[in-house]
């Protein structure tokens, strides 16, 4: 049985959550691609500027990565980036980033959150702490947002309450429930904008080139879906009605 396509005719705007620079880059870019190329409005929210991911000084390496994101997101067509200044690699679980991410659903009002996912281990190893502190968040602050009881600071400044409909996840294997055929332009735009992280790909010993590994991981995908080249989520309708 072939993976189904995400139902991304009913995406008028989708916001991508995670906690670091690059962290878009390593194969689900190449479905940004594909989506602002259909008129998609795409935007990313960085909870962290990466400051710990290099040998360089803090101030210096987030500069350095910030630049990079700006790149990676123009190679995308992605307009709309947001960077917080949570701390990189001490990215904690909490009312804080919970608030933050439910004003950014409540500002850009997205069909469709992408969110890390947040399980301790993963098909490739144990993730890193940050990327399951950004996933939960993410996931909580989906709910947080449509509730005007839940921040109503925000809702007094004018920033009413807004549901998404779809939360979407990275997935591989048996977990992936849809897929998104890049095959051709996207996959290339996806190489490309890992490429971008340069100086940071630069700092990482024996990390392989982009064009070496993005497209094999993408075939993987491609065998689920009957394509040659596609990026697989776990897609969640919120507003189906609950299965009993």
């Amino acid at each position: 049985m072939t993976l189904p396509e995400l139902p991304e005719e009913s995406f008028r705007r989708v916001l991508c959550v995670v906690a670091h620079p690059d962290d878009m880059e390593y194969g689900t870019s190449a479905a940004i691609a594909r989506w602002t190329a259909k008129g998609i409005e795409v935007g990313y929210l960085l909870l962290t500027r990466g400051e710990a991911g290099m040998p360089n000084p803090p101030e210096e390496t987030a500069r350095l990565r910030t630049a990079e994101q700006q790149a990676a997101c123009a190679v995308v067509g992605v307009e709309h980036l947001r960077i917080l200044e949570h701390p990189d690699g001490v990215l904690v679980y909490g009312l804080d980033l919970r608030r933050d991410i439910c004003r950014e659903i409540r500002e850009f009002k997205p069909d469709a959150v992408l969110g890390s996912a947040f399980a301790v281990e993963t098909p490739w190893g144990f993730d890193q702490a940050d990327h399951r502190a950004a996933g939960l968040a993410t996931l909580d602050a989906l709910r947080d947002a449509g509730n005007r009881w839940v921040f109503p600071d925000q809702v007094d400044e004018g920033l009413e309450p807004h549901s998404p409909r779809w939360y979407l996840t990275p997935a591989m294997g048996p977990g992936a429930t849809h897929g998104v055929d890049v095959t051709g332009e996207p996959l290339r735009r996806g190489v490309a904008s890992l490429e971008a992280h340069a100086a940071y790909l630069a700092a990482l010993p024996g990390h392989p080139a982009p064009a070496d590994f993005i497209p094999k991981v993408a075939a993987m995908g491609g065998q689920a879906m009957g394509v040659e080249h596609a990026v697989l989520f776990r897609a969640h309708d919120l507003q189906a009605p609950p299965e009993f």
